[in-house]
């Protein structure tokens, strides 16, 4: 099913963060209410770490049992597991740690000290999402960047073309670094709910494209999408050329 998106425009990335923070925590307060246990994936990026520090900031005042939160990855640098290019890492600082996630519930994707190599990685992830996965997230979050890719799944890369798999292993990567571990097209699909967010006249053309219906071998954005909402949270640059 294909969702119609909708689009908020915020009037710069710090409304923005708090915004979307808010808002996944309603949602998460929402299906803990429901007797449910709520599985996300995470984004990383300068955005995505303006919205962690809300979280951390706005999560003692909601109803939100982080320890009843199952958290993923979209995409993850395949470095060592203290590097602070990890984007676990940065989340774990921003707020998963303050907020009591429950580690068990916190599935990092392998780092260098996990897995020989991005591959085995990648292969590793996938095991961890069939055992522990519900079949669809609640919400996946997803930076975009200027060349409109997502995750780590880039423009004219080979993986864009990957439907049998979770997860693939990414090398040479044109944003470093270069290795790298992601969902798939098939498995970023699986979602309730996709969140793009993005701030900054820089990825304004990436937005503009893929708003637009462009091919998502061009514009990697363009290929997902929820089942019940698309919601792209823009601030005013990133929505300078809607």
């Amino acid at each position: 099913m294909t969702t119609v998106p909708r689009v908020e425009v915020h009037p710069d990335s710090a409304t923005l963060a708090t915004s979307v923070a808010g808002e996944l925590l309603t949602r998460l307060a929402d299906a803990q209410a429901a007797g449910g246990v709520p599985q996300i994936a995470l984004t990383g990026g300068t955005i995505a770490e303006d919205i962690h520090r809300e979280l951390a900031r706005l999560s003692p005042a909601s109803e939100v049992d982080w320890s009843q939160v199952v958290v993923w990855w979209g995409d993850e640098r395949f470095v060592a597991p203290d590097s602070p290019d990890r984007n676990a890492g940065q989340a774990r600082a921003a707020f998963l740690d303050a907020v009591g996630a429950d580690p068990a519930r916190v599935h990092e994707m392998p780092s260098t000290a996990d897995a020989d190599d991005v591959d085995a990685g990648a292969a590793a992830y996938a095991e961890t999402l069939r055992a522990h996965g519900s079949g669809d997230f609640d919400v996946v979050m997803l930076g975009i960047g200027p060349d409109g890719h997502i995750a780590s799944l880039f423009p004219g890369f080979p993986q864009l073309d990957v439907t049998d798999q979770i997860a693939v292993g990414v090398t040479g990567s044109p944003k470093p670094p270069p290795e790298r571990i992601s969902l798939t097209f098939p498995a970023l699909n699986r979602a309730r709910s996709v969140w793009f967010l993005v701030s900054g006249d820089g990825k304004a053309g990436a937005v503009a494209q893929a708003l637009g219906g462009a091919d998502l071998h061009d514009i990697p954005a363009a290929g997902v999408t929820g089942h019940d909402e698309t919601i792209w949270f823009l601030d005013r640059a990133a929505a300078s050329r809607l």
